[in-house]
């Protein structure tokens, strides 16, 4: 890859040592003559990444979610440092990054190009999940009716809490916490996972890369909440239909060249097990 000459930095001030890390990686930066410009404050102005070659995030992956639709349509790789818990999309330690940061400087690394959702929930308005799509009733306490299509076909009818939409990203987020499959970060689909659902043969369902999803509310009278990466909220109402499908964009992530998924899973889901030494 070619050098870093251009760097952004968004910076989840309130993590613990996440400033501190900053200004290290900053100074860095500047040493190896890398022009950097630093937001603190979010969410981040919408031309922020304009002319950039990449952009270090350092929090957690909420921190990275909120800045990877941008980073996607202005295709600028991130670099994810975790300063949060899990961490999936932060796959850099604070001891990794330093250790490594002028070797990422240097153009030496790997970009993994992550799908993403995109939702409507009207005409012009639209949105970009590197994670997942919630849609639930506004109302937190009340039971939801949803209406699944798939590429013209009814799949079915919900009763449920809410519908998780989620991309192979997402798997290890909401859409894992419901019950729903692991799925590997490079397949082309989307997976839809309810949540309490009043049929208990209701299931995950994944679909193929180039389906149209349409959902719509079997009550009219109520309104729905859909939430793109637990970041953004969009009220539905008057019975309009939302339609998600796989987005064109893909999100650039940054990775060493030693970056290993199932390793990553093992150590953030403590799985056991480890590499076992072959004859």
């Amino acid at each position: 890859m070619p050098p870093i000459r251009k760097l952004a930095f968004v910076v989840n001030e309130p993590k613990a040592g996440a400033p501190e890390l900053a200004d290290a990686l900053i100074a860095l930066a500047q040493a190896a003559g890398v022009t950097v410009k630093r937001a603190d404050s979010h969410p981040v102005a919408d031309d922020f990444l304009a002319g950039q070659d990449a952009c270090c995030v350092i929090g957690g992956d909420g921190t990275l979610l909120g800045i990877a639709a941008q980073a996607a349509r202005a295709q600028v790789p991130i670099i994810g440092v975790n300063r949060g818990s899990l961490g999936f999309l932060t796959t850099f330690s604070a001891d990794d990054i330093r250790d490594c940061f002028p070797t990422l400087l240097s153009g030496d690394f790997q970009i993994a190009q992550r799908a993403l959702l995109s939702c409507s929930t009207g005409p012009g308005h639209s949105d970009l999940a590197l994670n997942d799509v919630l849609i639930k009733a506004k109302v937190n306490s009340r039971l939801v009716g949803l209406e699944v299509i798939a590429d013209g076909e009814l799949v079915t009818n919900y009763d449920c809490d809410g519908l998780i939409f989620s991309t192979p990203t997402g798997s290890t987020a909401y859409n894992l916490s419901a019950g729903g499959p692991l799925i590997h970060p490079s397949a082309e689909v989307v997976a839809l996972t309810p949540i309490c659902p009043h049929t208990l043969s209701n299931r995950s369902i994944i679909f193929r890369a180039g389906v149209k999803l349409v959902v719509r509310n079997l009550d009219a009278t109520s309104t729905l909440m859909v939430t793109v990466d637990g970041q953004r909220d969009h009220p539905v109402s008057d019975g309009r239909p939302i339609t998600i499908t796989l987005a064109a964009e893909r999100l650039p992530l940054v990775q060493r060249r030693d970056y290993a998924h199932f390793a990553v899973v093992r150590s953030k889901l403590n799985w056991s097990g480890g590499v076992v030494a072959r004859s």
